[in-house]
């Protein structure tokens, strides 16, 4: 858990190892004073101050700008102090140490991880979800993730919470109020269109909700997991969509035995695809073990790909390992080796009943179908090329929503029953309030802010 305490801090706020510009940054209560014993001069607030960094004997550590930011207008809400040098490891934590020093009197301490933006937090200049962004920002992995994040940090995310929020509140008050006056319950479900409302909130959080799911997978990544019996072209697949050999390829069926693990991005979406060994009954130990990770994959990703040979299309994966390992995750069948079917045609590709596609034809050795097969992989994150999500999310942020959502529906069901409990259904739309509070902060627990801030680089 993150210490929280009034103490000063400071730290180095830029990457480790050398750079052009190097930052020290301090935040506190009443830094004013320090600031002008620490630099010998007198710094105006929100200004640039070029001056010599001195040290003890006031020898120069080096040349750089001061900047002094007065509490509240400040990134933490406290009064901030930067220090901007030239960015070399050696005189940054020279820097550091001379600041730790001078602040020594007052109780200054060397920040931890993401302490700033935990005190910016505290100080309600962010909310949580703002706090997430500005880590998203910096570990983005793609331009659409960074432009994701950059969103939720205007607070975009966060607005389309509140707005969800703001109709739970509507309906508590409602509820809550009646409460009050048990001789009117009678008449408050259809005096107030109660169901009415209820629904039309569930289809806000129903938008929502899908908007979240999708956006997650521009800093989770998509998980993908190629399946099937031994020889149908799994690691050929593999190699093509990767345009390298990055699985051994042979005729000799069993040759994989580990999974191959290897990433690509594509149209922003971190895609993580994994090879596994063969599916197949053996007594081989070594293979076996092979496909005991087969399982650990599977259990771990987000998509299978059903790898069949295009000539006979026998899915092993249905036939016997889907039950045998109570499989519960989306499949794309995947017909390989179309370039060896004898009349040279096959079927055009197959559409599931929500428009995404559950049967794809390629052939991994003439590189045919491979457009196909990662546009559909995008189609199954939500997003089409091109496309800019409006924010990013992280899983807790999903599991929240779909909470809040499943307290709705129970209130909800309340709500349509002749004999209305509305008391249950007050107590329902509380815990799908609390639901949504969490991803904001607006309702907390010391473990999860540990948690979220612990992450955070140290000068963040």
């Amino acid at each position: 858990m993150i210490r929280h305490d009034n103490a000063p801090i400071a730290a180095i706020a830029t990457a480790p190892g050398r750079g052009g510009i190097g930052i020290v940054r301090v935040s506190g209560k009443d830094l004013q004073s320090f600031a002008t014993a620490l630099l010998k001069h007198d710094l105006r607030p929100r200004r640039a101050h070029y001056l010599p960094f001195l040290s003890e004997s006031e020898g120069v550590i080096d040349q750089g700008i001061a900047i002094f930011y007065e509490a509240p207008h400040s990134y933490t809400g406290e009064d901030v102090l930067e220090l901007q040098g030239h960015g070399g490891t050696a005189v940054m934590q020279r820097l550091l140490n001379r600041v730790l020093s001078a602040g020594r009197t007052i109780g200054m301490r060397l920040a931890q991880p993401g302490e700033f933006s935990l005190r910016a937090y505290f100080n309600d200049k962010i909310d949580l979800v703002q706090a997430e962004a500005i880590d998203d920002l910096v570990n983005a992995s793609s331009q659409a993730a960074a432009e994701a994040a950059a969103e939720s940090l205007t607070g975009a995310f966060s607005t389309q919470i509140h707005a969800l929020s703001a109709g739970l509140v509507e309906l508590r008050t409602l509820v809550e109020a009646t409460l009050d006056f048990p001789e009117e319950e009678i008449d408050f479900i259809e005096k107030y269109q109660v169901r009415s409302r209820l629904r039309t909130l569930l289809d806000d959080f129903d938008s929502t909700l899908l908007t979240t799911e999708q956006s997650q997978f521009l800093s989770a990544g998509l998980r993908i997991a190629l399946v099937g019996a031994p020889n149908v072209g799994k690691s050929s697949l593999m190699n093509a969509i990767f345009s390298e050999d990055v699985s051994i390829v042979t005729d000799i069926a069993g040759t994989t035995r580990d999974n191959v693990k290897e990433s690509i991005t594509l149209d922003g979406v971190p895609i993580t695809v994994v090879d596994t060994a063969g599916l197949r009954i053996t007594e081989d130990a070594v293979e076996k073990i092979g496909i005991e990770r087969s399982l650990r994959a599977v259990q771990t990703c987000d998509l299978i790909l059903d790898i069949v040979d295009a000539r006979d299309a026998s899915s092993v994966l249905n036939t016997f390992w889907r039950d045998t390992w109570a499989i519960d995750k989306p499949v794309i069948t995947v017909h390989n080796k179309i370039d060896l079917l004898e009349n040279g045609t096959y079927p055009i590709n197959d559409q599931a009943p929500e428009g995404k596609v559950s049967k794809l034809y390629v052939s991994a050795r003439d590189h045919i179908g491979l457009d196909n097969l990662k546009q559909s992989l995008l189609d199954f994150t939500g997003r089409r090329l091109g496309d800019k999500s409006p924010w990013l999310a992280r899983e807790r942020h999903v599991v929240a929503i779909r909470e809040a959502k499943t307290h709705l529906l129970i209130a909800l069901d309340c709500a349509s029953n002749d004999d209305t409990a509305l008391d249950l259904m007050a107590e329902e739309l509380r815990l799908s309030h609390q639901s949504l509070g969490s991803i904001t902060g607006e309702m907390n627990a010391d473990e999860l802010l540990g948690k979220i801030f612990s992450s955070f680089c140290i000068g963040k």
